[in-house]
């Protein structure tokens, strides 16, 4: 008889053909060289507000410590159904999740099978495509044009198939910082309904939007409204990123589906966490963290094109996409630009080719974090005002 050949431990084809998170390795280096952190969406700015972490102190010393029914506490679903556009039952129409991930993850199971096509725009958060992949669905890249990252309409209509179930927004963007128009939803609304597809948006930076902008949510727009998944987090807006606390927003019928498969994962997410920002949230002041958002990318957009980047001035969000290629003659992709940023200033900015469904089309570009505090901006400006490239 002879025996199988020990190759290790099996692992299924579907986690095998997964991509591993790129911000991982940047985290470490970050980490291992004390180096500035200018790469991951971690905010430093807004700072979490004292009355969240009092009430958190309060609940845990409570005995509060147990599980919570898994859609989340009521009274934090309704102080986010109160920061909402439109109109939401918090008890049918929300659902809190461990985070926007968890929530985004829960959305797509809930609405794809297997071979199905989900439309995305090119380039997006690098997750959006693991996800989609993990659920089974097929994506269908719509490019993202620079300099300003808009899509071409003909190339969205192009996206569209018999098989298109999910169309996936994220607005802000990550990493372009775009806010979608109204004009430009009302072009998705058009093909959603033509193809009756469910559009799901990330509008987990809808809380920070620039220069007199108004975010439009997919649930505000006739033909979206119907058919609309929101994803959304308090991470940024209320500084309380390792909280893992998001949610989603949909119709009754769609959130009995996103509860179905919730049980199956999380269960819930942390109680006492979701009792203080029940109790407090209403302490964060989302507008002026808005607006001192915005003197930040200012800043960070002053430093970075100070040093011959190219950046299209974000609409909104918290990162700065940066063409390095005038900076390094197209000599150097974002990866090597990485190491020797590192290396000669300390400070860690991301490449930015994995947020690209095709990683050469983004191999001059790298992600730049600003939602910082001022002292730190400034210190980064100090440590990069004399860099140059090899060679350059």
């Amino acid at each position: 008889m002879t025996r199988p050949t020990d190759h290790g431990p099996r692992i299924s084809t579907r986690v095998a053909a997964l991509q591993g998170n790129s911000l991982g390795e940047i985290f470490l280096m970050a980490r291992e060289r004390q180096g500035i952190d200018m790469a991951l969406g971690t905010p430093g700015y807004p700072e979490t507000a004292a009355d969240i972490i009092g009430a958190a102190n309060d609940a845990i010393r409570a005995g509060k410590n147990q599980y919570v029914f898994p859609p989340g506490d009521l009274r934090l679903r309704e102080h986010i159904a109160a920061t909402l556009p439109v109109p939401t039952d918090p008890q049918t129409e929300l659902t809190v999740t461990v985070g926007g991930t968890e929530a985004l993850f829960l959305a797509l199971h809930a609405l794809i099978d297997p071979g199905d096509e989900v439309v995305l725009l090119d380039p997006g958060y690098e997750q959006f495509r693991s996800t989609v992949a993990f659920a089974g669905g097929v994506p269908r890249h719509v490019p993202l044009h620079a300099p300003d990252w808009r899509f071409d309409p003909d190339e969205l209509a192009s996206a569209f198939t018999s098989r298109t179930r999910v169309v996936l927004l994220n607005s802000p963007g990550n990493p372009t910082g775009r806010v979608l128009t109204r004009q430009e939803l009302d072009q998705v609304a058009e093909l959603a309904g033509r193809w009756d597809a469910t559009v799901v948006c990330d509008e987990v930076y809808s809380s920070f939007v620039f220069d007199g902008r108004e975010q439009t949510s997919i649930a505000e727009v006739p033909g979206l409204a119907e058919r609309s998944v929101v994803v959304g987090s308090l991470s940024k807006s209320h500084a309380i990123s390792g909280w893992r606390l998001g949610f989603v927003r949909a119709d009754a019928t769609r959130t009995t589906a996103v509860r179905r498969v919730q049980e199956l994962t999380t269960n819930g997410a942390p109680g006492p966490l979701q009792l203080a920002v029940g109790q407090a949230a209403g302490s964060a002041d989302l507008r002026t963290a808005s607006e001192e958002m915005g003197r930040r990318r200012d800043l960070a957009l002053e430093i970075f094109t100070g040093m011959g980047m190219k950046i299209f001035p974000p609409e909104g969000g918290c990162f700065l996409l940066a063409d390095i290629a005038p900076l390094t003659g197209g000599g150097m992709d974002g990866r090597a630009f990485t190491l020797e940023l590192l290396e000669a200033t300390g400070v860690v900015v991301v490449p930015a080719a994995p947020s690209f469904a095709d990683p050469v089309r983004g191999a001059q570009y790298v992600r730049i974090a600003f939602n910082r505090q001022f002292e730190l901006l400034h210190e980064v400006e100090r440590r990069v005002r004399s860099f140059r490239p090899c060679g350059q």
